[in-house]
């Protein structure tokens, strides 16, 4: 899994609340047994008309959103089914972040386990970086895990909302700071949660990369209980 630092990215807007797995990617393409190759089915039915051919008028397909690596998208993205396809799709396509206030559960373990960095924040903040992306041309957007914040040139700020001492929050407050737009983010909205999931997405570690972390001593168990057997 690649890992996630810092990136500065144009960012593209999918402005609708509960959007399901379906909708992301389409049951029908599931009997597919291929581990790559789900970009081209991200939004099918929205992004294509029933001839097949591309939809001009869908918001992903527009000129201006091309090559984004970053999605806002509305609250509860992803409900419905547990497909994991839906976060290969994504991913695939090539977004390494989704900025929403809320994701369903199951799709929001998903993304942290295939790259894709989720950026949970207030709705007035979510509403402001859809409004920039829908009406600045080329919005982007710095999404930094290392420093703990985002930030973008029209002047909104939001540093890391969780395990944090009063005073720290204090300090990034519109009252204290003046002219700018200040808020929080987090990746999850546990704590303990949170601290876990944003080291791993540094580091690049999915379920198979934090087992192989434990390889000598999974190693040495294995040792052990053969010399156990005989």
């Amino acid at each position: 899994m690649e890992p996630f630092k810092t990136m500065t990215a144009k960012v593209a807007p999918m402005n609708r609340v509960n959007v399901d797995t379906d909708a992301i990617v389409p049951a029908r393409y599931l009997k597919r047994i291929e581990r790559t190759g789900w970009g081209e089915f991200l939004f099918y039915d929205w992004a294509h008309n029933s001839d097949g051919k591309l939809n001009g008028d869908f918001v992903l397909n527009k000129p201006e959103y091309k090559d984004a690596k970053i999605m806002v998208v509305g609250e509860n993205f992803g409900s419905g089914s547990s497909r994991e396809h839906a976060v290969w799709a994504i991913a695939q396509a090539g977004y390494r972040a989704l900025v929403t206030s809320s994701l369903a559960d199951i799709f929001h373990n998903n993304c942290f386990e295939n790259g894709v960095v989720p950026v949970l924040v207030d709705e007035d903040t979510l509403n402001m970086i859809m409004e920039n992306t829908e009406t600045i041309p080329g919005y982007e957007l710095t999404v930094d895990l290392e420093s703990g914040e985002i930030y973008d040139s029209e002047g909104l700020q939001a540093h890391i909302g969780v395990d944090k001492e009063p005073e720290e929050k204090d300090i990034s407050s519109s009252d204290q700071q003046g002219a700018g737009i200040y808020s929080e983010f987090v990746v999850h909205r546990d704590n303990e949660a949170h601290q876990f999931r944003s080291y791993t997405l540094q580091k690049g570690l999915d379920e198979i990369g934090r087992t192989l972390q434990q390889e000598d001593k999974i190693d040495e168990f294995e040792t052990k209980v053969r010399g156990d057997l005989k």
